[in-house]
């Protein structure tokens, strides 16, 4: 064993010098160093940016639309922002940042020289790699220079939170950096990215979602939970740590808040579905200021009741894919390659899903494995989902040998599927190409208070509620019928129900109008006449007022004369109006006789809150002079009443277990158009179906396709509301037949019976 020996004394004398030596190299260097940054200062300062920035912050924010009670329907513009002053940020909100992100930030004026000397140490020993820009540094790179790593940058940078420092307090650094910060899927601010990834308001999160939000600035593009909810998580145990670190939260604290299992927010999940009004409004604000309608903060709220809206697109959607099911399936969307190889594959059909927008109903997935008794699919989420029994019976066909190419599901195949409540779980389904359109309105006041204008935004922008010009068939005729009671045809008036022959225009070709079911009733009430809506009826009605009165009466209701036909193919509803006109048009009836015109946009206001369009309050309708007497809206309405009761829309009164519901189907030649317009006093409801390009929906009539869906819709938005029938009024009595009538009947009398001693017929056009 080798004996120990000290250095002799030469030794530490030269071993001491050597270190003296070292540590006046590094003095020298440091004032070298520190000499070249003063001077690189000094050429710097002089050309910083002023601060108006930050200290006449003017933030970026979207346009936000609202509903009438408050919620969030939609957001337009580059920067998704919702602006919070610090003190409406919550102050463990505010601790958790500071706590990952500058834990010194109260302590230091702008550089804090314990971190960079912490980073310069660790970076020099090889440890992990660390940052030291402290909130104003990143406050000032955020606001006024690049994200570029140069000596440049980082020196402009140090001076500009030097000069912010001496501008601004603490707290105003604090809020510029939390409505500023980017924090991935276009949230800009934790205020926006509380929304986006919670879908609730900042100060509804609990202590382990607001460690989430505040480890999102480090990598917010591909470390936040939507993108990699793994590595978010992973990042939010690091900002709990240190939450406990510095003492922002207890023990017992970071217990609770290391266990929860936190619920990130789909981007498919929206908390109601309005696109087609967020749209409206958008047009109305940027027809009135241009660009600046994306970055100014401006804020529309809209007439639209949350839940009714939610209940609208719920029910269009059931009813529309409880249509498109009686239909054959018609094969995949699309076709891609899978690799062979298992352990490609996973990565194969996630890049090929996106390509294909998802849907939170219908699903987008590719088929792995494909057979008559099973299918397995993933879907754009990565799930793997495995098909079977009833969840194929539709899609049978094409999960068959003989199944050909376009419809058969194979592997690689692009299908939609849908989750379906009880025992049949996931299912195979399709988009549909039928189209279908909602609106609901208050009468007394106009106001829309749900409107759906199509199957889904996404894929088809046109709003059939308001741009959809389309026939109403047999949905107009209440507004013929009103005509004729105005010259005495009462509810137990016998009416002819048969056979019409009409002569053409100059020896052209006649008319022979039919009844939809091809038969003939004869002598039937006014009553039944409308419940079993037989043609040969209206066009009679038609032919006594002759078709000018007719339209003009029509026009007391709110509908374009020019856009109704001229001659008896009115009586068959042959015109043109849209869903929101319809609507418009039964709010008379429900109103006591006013045309009122629909409200969208409530009010516009600017970030500050300032009003800069407000609609006119709804009128006091007692005050109007009403456009149609009360009694014969009273007498229309118990004919709408019998419809629902007993008519075409019994399923109405059947299904809700209510008497106060009035309105009426229309189904048009070849089932090309299929509607009913109802309404409960307080409330107007009218429902579209068709498609796009029209064409038959073959056997199929508004009570079977667009009836459910108005049931579906009002079982929802009438829950709670009491009945309340139309009471009569003095101006009408029960006549021998015990319906009702006029007490003082029009100059010509009341009309017994009609349509069996001919008028000279009018010619067709």
């Amino acid at each position: 064993m080798t004996p120990h020996t000290s250095p002799t004394p030469a030794l530490r004398t030269q071993s001491g010098k050597l270190w003296l030596t070292a540590l006046w190299a590094c003095v020298g260097l440091g004032l070298i160093g520190g000499l070249l940054i003063a001077i690189a200062a000094a050429w710097y300062y002089p050309s910083l940016p002023e601060l108006d920035k930050v200290t006449r912050y003017q933030p970026q924010q979207a346009m936000q639309v609202f509903t009438s009670d408050g919620v969030e329907i939609a957001q337009f513009g580059s920067e998704r922002r919702t602006f919070l002053p610090i003190a409406q940020i919550p102050p463990l909100m505010q601790e958790a940042v500071l706590a990952i992100e500058d834990a010194r930030f109260r302590e230091h004026s702008g550089i804090d020289p314990i971190s960079v000397l912490r980073a310069v140490v660790a970076n020099l020993t090889g440890g992990t790699r660390q940052g030291a820009s402290t909130i104003t540094q990143q406050v000032a790179r955020n606001f006024f220079l690049s994200n570029r790593k140069t000596a440049e940058r980082k020196l402009k940078e140090a001076m500009l939170a030097l000069k912010i420092e001496k501008s601004l307090t603490k707290d105003q650094i604090l809020e510029l950096y939390m409505n500023q910060i980017y924090l991935g899927h276009r949230a800009y601010g934790f205020g926006a990215a509380s929304q986006v990834y919670f879908g609730k308001p900042l100060d509804q999160l609990s202590i382990a979602e607001m460690a989430m939000l505040a480890g999102l600035p480090q990598n917010p593009a591909y470390a936040n939970p939507i993108t990699n909810f793994e590595r978010a998580t992973r990042r939010q145990q690091l900002v709990l740590g240190r939450m406990r670190t510095v003492g922002a939260i207890t023990e017992e604290q970071f217990a609770t808040a290391t266990a929860q299992k936190l619920v990130i927010r789909s981007p498919l999940q929206v908390p109601v579905h309005a696109e087609f009004v967020a749209e409206m409004a958008r047009q109305v604000v940027f027809e009135r200021y241009g660009q600046q309608a994306y970055s100014q903060g401006i804020k529309v709220t809209t007439s639209l009741i949350s839940t009714d809206q939610q209940a609208a697109y719920a029910a269009l959607r059931r009813g529309v894919l409880a249509f498109d099911r009686k239909l054959p399936y018609r094969g995949p969307e699309e076709f891609e390659e899978l690799p062979s190889d298992p352990t490609e594959e996973d990565a194969a059909a996630a890049l090929a899903l996106k390509d294909y927008s998802d849907d939170e109903d219908l699903r987008v997935a590719i088929v792995l494995l494909a057979s008559p008794q099973a299918v397995v699919a993933r879907l754009a989420t990565g799930e793997t989902l495995q098909l079977q029994g009833e969840g194929l019976r539709w899609a049978q066909a094409a999960l068959g040998a003989k199944a050909t190419a376009p419809l058969a599901i194979k592997r690689g195949a692009i299908i939609r599927v849908q989750h379906v409540e009880g025992k049949i779980g996931w299912a195979i389904s399709q988009w549909p190409e039928v189209q279908s359109a909602l609106v609901a309105l208050t009468p007394s006041t106009g106001r829309v208070r749900a409107l759906v204008g199509g199957f889904d935004f996404s894929d088809q922008q046109f709003n059939h509620v308001t741009q959809g010009w389309r026939q109403p068939g047999s949905s107009f005729k209440p507004f013929l019928y009103s005509a004729a009671i105005d010259k005495g045809v009462m509810p137990s008036t016998v009416v002819n129900d048969g056979p019409l022959e009409l002569p053409g225009v100059n020896g052209g070709p006649g008319w022979s109008p039919q009844n939809d079911d091809g038969q003939f009733l004869g002598a039937i009430p006014l009553r039944t006449a409308l419940a079993k809506s037989r043609n040969l009826v209206s066009v009679r009605l038609v032919q006594m007022l002759g078709v000018q009165p007719a339209r003009e009466w029509a026009a007391r209701f709110g509908f374009d004369i020019d856009k109704q036909p001229d001659n008896l193919t009115l009586a068959l509803g042959a015109g043109s109006t849209t869903p929101l006109q319809l609507a418009s048009a039964y709010g008379v009836f429900a109103n006591g006789g006013h045309v009122l015109p629909p409200v969208v946009i409530e009010r516009i206001t600017d970030a500050q809150g300032k009003v800069l369009f407000e609609a006119p309050p709804p009128p006091v309708l007692a005050d109007m002079e009403p456009t149609v007497p009360e009694r014969n809206l009273f007498i229309t309405s118990s004919l709408l009443q019998t419809v629902t009761s007993s008519g075409t829309a019994a399923k109405a009164q059947a299904t809700l277990k209510r008497p106060d519901l009035y309105g009426k189907t229309g189904t048009t030649n070849d089932s090309v158009d299929a509607w009913f317009a109802g309404f409960q006093p307080g409330l107007v409801a009218v429902v579209w179906t068709g498609y796009d390009k029209p064409r038959s929906m073959g056997r199929e009539s508004g009570s079977s396709v667009s009836l459910p869906i108005w049931i579906d819709y009002m079982g929802r938005a009438l829950k709670g509301a009491p009945v309340a029938p139309f009471a009569p009024p003095p101006s009408v009595m029960r006549d021998a037949l015990d319906d009702w009538t006029y007490t003082d009947p029009p100059e010509n009398g009341e009309l017994i019976r009609l349509g069996f001693d001919e008028p000279p017929a009018e010619q067709v056009k």
